[in-house]
């Protein structure tokens, strides 16, 4: 038994990554594909970030909500992508055991944290819509605060719990992870012990979020659509679609893919599926919701010239 826990020991001083793809050919031109999105990634979250703490005309709840939605976008992203990137050119794809309860850690906390923060978003539009002049009476600068503070809090918490119950377990065997990341599907095939309770633990708290947020994006938007469709102007309607557009596009884009990877049944789990997807999620939506909101939003775009104009 001694023997198995030294062993033990000296498998988990690294893991070693499967990787994105096993054709060496594809290496290359993976890596500069992505390499690409997450550069894009990172100069639109950051530029968000920035837009909209710096132009005055910004400092409202919606901007507010998108900064931190910004900020979430560029930790997850920030937490896979650079070490995905070094492993398609380096000679070994390992992480060191630390590295890889870290990494496991900062995603959790960002990808719970984006749910959260996109029902905060959804709840912002409803009360703008629905009932606009008590709007700054309802979201106060203390609302807001709150209804990103608690998100933070409650990832944290569910972060550490999940990693601990992860790395406290017994790996033996193989120390490869079928992925490009420490996630925590993978990371269970290689326990020892039994993984029903952190699988019990990952399933119960993963349908919460993902229900319980797409509840409060879904009854937000029922009560939006009803009372666009009490409008009397057309100008006033469209308006009403414009502002909510952009936050339907990217909720409908992570809710799907995110309900996919951690909902399905554990028989029907493919790890090359749960690559594409995990690919999706963590680098090409990071990317594309900067995108969204700059250009279909006419005040970030007229912030983006004022801030141009004045350099």
């Amino acid at each position: 038994m001694a023997w198995m826990d030294k062993q033990n020991i000296t498998v988990l001083k690294e893991f070693i990554f499967m990787g994105v793809t096993d054709h060496p050919e594809l290496q290359a031109p993976l890596f500069g594909l992505f390499l690409i999105i997450y550069v894009i990634s990172v100069v639109g979250n950051l530029g968000m970030v920035i837009l909209t703490k710096m132009d005055s005309r910004l400092q409202i709840p919606m901007y507010f909500f998108l900064r931190h939605l910004a900020f979430v976008d560029f930790g997850y992203s920030t937490a896979v992508g650079p070490k995905m990137l070094v492993n398609f050119v380096a000679n070994h794809n390992t992480i060191p055991y630390n590295w890889c309860a870290t990494q496991l850690a900062l995603f959790i906390l960002f990808i719970i944290s984006e749910l959260f923060i996109l029902s905060a978003m959804a709840y912002d539009r409803y009360v703008a819509i629905c009932n606009p002049l008590l709007y700054t009476v309802i979201m106060s600068q203390r609302v807001c605060w709150v209804l990103v503070a608690v998100p933070y809090f409650y990832s944290a918490f569910l972060s550490l719990i999940t990693t601990i119950k992860i790395f406290i377990s017994s790996f033996c065997g193989s120390n490869v992870i079928s992925h490009f990341y420490c996630d925590s599907l993978p990371l269970l095939t290689l326990l020892c012990s039994s993984t029903r309770e952190i699988e019990l633990i990952i399933l119960i708290f993963s349908a919460l979020n993902l229900v319980s947020s797409f509840l409060i994006v879904l009854v937000s938007y029922i009560l939006i659509l009803v009372a666009i469709l009490k409008m009397n102007s057309a100008e006033g309607r469209h308006k009403a679609f414009s502002t909510c557009g952009s936050h339907l596009t990217v909720v409908v884009v992570l809710y799907v893919t995110l309900f996919f990877m951690y909902l399905q049944p554990k028989s029907s789990h493919s790890f090359d599926t749960d690559k594409m997807a995990s690919v999706f999620y963590t680098l090409v939506i990071p990317m594309l919701n900067p995108m969204i909101y700059s250009l279909r939003n006419k005040e970030v775009k007229g912030a983006l010239h004022r801030i141009w104009k004045n350099l």
